[in-house]
């Protein structure tokens, strides 16, 4: 559908938070087992595990992964099925992919499970799971979290499209071409689901089912990035069915995703391209990384260069052309992590000294981590059917790192993208007694701390932190998740005591490729 680096640019948060669980059923020759069976299978057949029903679903043994976790995960796994339209209950029906964690500690389970909204739009909650396992390790001894693959995403009939054949440095930003590509996956996706029915609204049925499908009376709600939009229309709709809500980089729900992209980039690049001005070494050896960057996309945007680079996945040597909208990619995501970002003033630098090849290894490295990572037809079908009327371009936009490239591809996109209906209420701020925990990072550049702000305001339980020097996704950093275990306990987010996040530090910005220092 999208061409790999157009994907890159257009890509929007991608921020995962993921647990991990022990064994639920002992291995082989543990402790119980029989030496004979241990050593002859043959001789004492294991009888099949008989499934574990949780309310109305039954669940099996299942192991969960992520490419950002090192183990897997031993887990119980289910599907159930829901309407794709629900104005049409006995049509084509999906299958939701649900993974079911126990918790830690047996006899301590509690009532209300935990429920974790993956980002993107278009991130698996199952396959995102794993990375954040250490965040929920108080929460997880006492509480089921239940993964639900949002419908479009994972397992949960996945709406995703290949890239289109042919060389990858055949980049075509103009809106037509890109128009012309998703008119291309929503008639592939078409033969399998109705585009206009995998919206958030559609999401946040399928959640209620499930709730009331396992028997639960109040559900924990962790969203992040785009998760934090599912988690406030759920509040909204089923309040008391809510017992709490974490947002963790939210996004208010007034607000419509289609220009938010480059001013909030620009103003995070300033956050964190100022460790460098300000500090004496940096400046120096580097320069203004601001300014530096401004003269490789000019330079780039009137001769874009073939580079000659070793991949970092294959070790081969290849070629590849780097444009401008290749380094604003690479800057835009990098930025999510101001621990990876500190190298972008020595790669930016080295770039305009005619050493491009660290530049192009990592961008392409960058694409393919990318590649798998959303599913872009679901993607569509939220963000044209509920931010459509935000994507325009404006002139104070021009001059930015991404400009206007975000706005105008995703406008020519959902020309050719099937869309659904948003209730009338949709972009209402949520006002409620739910308790709120809100989280924000410094150095975000996607969902800046004023959005964090706005939220709040409507949220008389509800408290908003602010992380010091943290990029996109703050629910890891520091003592955060000492905190975080708190509130899902009491769910009181003002009692919190947050100076632990006082020693939170900034990160600092490499001289060379070795560090900080020379």
């Amino acid at each position: 559908m999208i061409s790999r680096k157009t994907r890159l640019i257009l890509a929007v948060a991608v921020a995962a938070a993921i647990f991990g669980y022990k064994a639920l059923n002992p291995k082989p020759g543990a402790a119980g087992d029989s030496p004979q069976a241990a050593a002859d299978p043959a001789a004492a057949p294991v009888a099949p595990i008989p499934p574990v029903m949780l309310g109305k679903i039954a669940f099996s043994p299942c192991s969960i992964s992520s490419p950002m976790a090192k183990d897997s995960l031993d887990a119980m796994c289910a599907t159930y099925a829901v309407p794709e339209d629900r104005a049409a209950p006995g049509g084509r029906k999906i299958a939701l992919n649900i993974a079911w964690l126990q918790p830690t500690e047996r006899g301590r389970a509690q009532p209300d499970p935990v429920f974790f909204l993956a980002g993107g739009p278009g991130q698996s909650a199952v396959d995102s799971f794993p990375g954040l396992n250490p965040v929920f390790k108080e929460v997880r001894k006492q509480r089921d979290v239940i993964l639900v693959d949002q419908r479009g995403t994972g397992k949960s009939n996945l709406l995703s499209c290949a890239p289109p054949e042919g060389d990858d440095d055949a980049f075509d930003p103009s809106p037509e071409a890109m128009q012309a590509q998703a008119a291309a996956c929503a008639d592939a996706l078409s033969k399998k689901a109705d585009l206009r029915h995998y919206t958030t609204t559609d999401a946040v049925a399928d959640l209620e089912d499930v709730r009331q499908a396992i028997g639960a009376e109040q559900i924990n709600l962790v969203g992040v990035s785009y998760g934090t939009r599912v988690a406030q229309q759920y509040a909204m709709r089923h309040p008391a069915a809510t017992r709490s809500i974490v947002l963790d980089s939210p996004v208010p729900n007034t607000l419509g995703l289609g220009n938010i992209f480059a001013r909030n980039l620009d103003d995070a690049l300033a956050l964190q391209f100022g460790l460098c001005t300000k500090d004496p070494a940096c400046r120096d050896k580097l320069g203004d990384p601001r300014a530096e960057l401004d003269v490789l996309l000019n330079r780039l945007r009137a001769n874009p260069v073939q580079v000659e680079y070793r991949d970092a996945t294959s070790g081969e040597v290849k070629q590849g052309t780097l444009r401008a909208e290749t380094v604003a990619g690479l800057v835009r995501m990098y930025a999510y992590m101001p621990l990876a970002s500190g190298l972008l003033p020595k790669l930016i630098h080295e770039a305009n000294a005619g050493r491009y090849e660290n530049l192009m290894a990592l961008a392409r490295m960058m694409v393919g981590n990318m590649e798998d990572a959303m599913a872009m037809g679901m993607q569509l079908s939220v963000v044209c059917s509920e931010d459509a009327d935000s994507m325009v371009t404006r002139a104070e936009d021009a001059n930015t790192v991404l400009g206007n490239l975000m706005p105008s591809g995703m406008a020519a996109m959902c020309k050719a993208w099937p869309k659904g209906k948003v209730p009338a209420d949709f972009n209402q701020p949520l006002a409620t007694k739910v308790p709120a925990l809100v989280l924000a990072g410094e150095f975000d550049p996607v969902t800046p701390p004023r959005y964090g702000k706005e939220i709040v305001k409507t949220l008389p339980n509800g408290r908003l932190f602010v992380l010091k020097g943290v990029g996109h996704g703050a629910l890891g950093a520091g003592c955060m998740p000492k905190l975080f275990s708190q509130f899902i306990e009491k769910t009181d987010a003002k009692a919190l005591d947050g100076k632990c996040l006082d020693t939170l530090a900034y990160p600092t910005p490499f001289i060379s490729f070795n560090g900080a220092q020379p």
